[in-house]
């Protein structure tokens, strides 16, 4: 068998490797630390050097900024630096600082397109030195998020593509296949009621619509707090089929 066969037969390998989950199970994780959900990721938690998608549940500001809160979350429970790539600078550095994001930890760069916001989030998830790399993207073929996940793996990086419908660019952001590890919707529910009359934590319904070698499901959760971290909110829990139920069956 000539070395060019051995290689191709050896990149087989390695697809189906990444495919069936097996070389999930060996990677580093970071954890939501909320059971219900850390026992459906593979791992138990998201995987580190991986690309996930986040988007909003609809097509409207208020579920835009809870996707983008809760990925300000999950940028802010990870270690160093977190480069933030965005093409419009609409992006409001308290409201990080409220999902536990500081602002001395964010690096912004602003890309002048989408073509050019590819190319620095994959560069950012190369570097290796990055916490995390959050990149507001509007468009996101098959070949872009594959290279994007190669990126992540081989920086160790988590890669987080913030989804963001452009006015007439449809209304389903995961309509189209990824390669992200992980891609969730968020949207917003009322929230929690309180004793006295003002305005309890935030609440979200939150969808794993797809986990590589796991399954999809719901849940509703608080917030993230200034910690980065959500609470599990047990008044509607993801059920079993048999009580009816927030599970939604096995993921592509």
């Amino acid at each position: 068998m000539s070395a060019s066969v051995h290689a191709v037969v050896a990149d087989l390998r390695d697809r189906i490797r990444q495919f069936d989950g097996r070389a999930l199970r060996d990677r580093a994780v970071l954890p939501f630390g909320v059971p219900e959900i850390d026992d459906r990721l593979p791992g138990g938690g998201l995987a580190l050097a991986s690309l996930h998608e986040v988007c909003g549940g609809g097509n409207d500001a208020v579920e835009g900024a809870a996707a983008m809160l809760f990925a300000a979350g999950i940028a802010a429970r990870t270690k160093g630096q977190v480069l933030w790539c965005l093409t419009r600078p609409d992006l409001f550095a308290p409201a990080l600082a409220q999902a536990g994001l500081a602002p001395s930890r964010v690096l912004y760069v602003e890309a002048g397109d989408e073509k050019s916001l590819l190319l620095c989030f994959e560069e950012g998830l190369r570097h290796g030195g990055l916490g995390a790399v959050v990149a507001e993207v509007a468009r996101l073929s098959m070949t872009a998020s594959r290279r994007l996940q190669l990126a992540a793996e081989a920086g160790g990086t988590l890669g987080i593509a913030l989804r963001r419908i452009r006015q007439g660019g449809g209304t389903d952001a995961f309509a189209l296949p990824s390669a992200a590890v992980t891609r969730w919707r968020v949207s917003m529910r009322p929230s929690v009621p309180l004793a006295v009359p003002g305005i309890g934590r935030a609440r979200w319904l939150l969808e794993l619509a797809r986990c590589r070698a796991g399954e999809a499901a719901k849940f509703e959760v608080e917030a993230s707090d200034a910690e980065g971290r959500i609470a599990f909110s047990s008044r509607l829990a993801d059920r079993s089929p048999e009580t009816g139920a927030w599970r939604l069956g096995a993921s592509a």
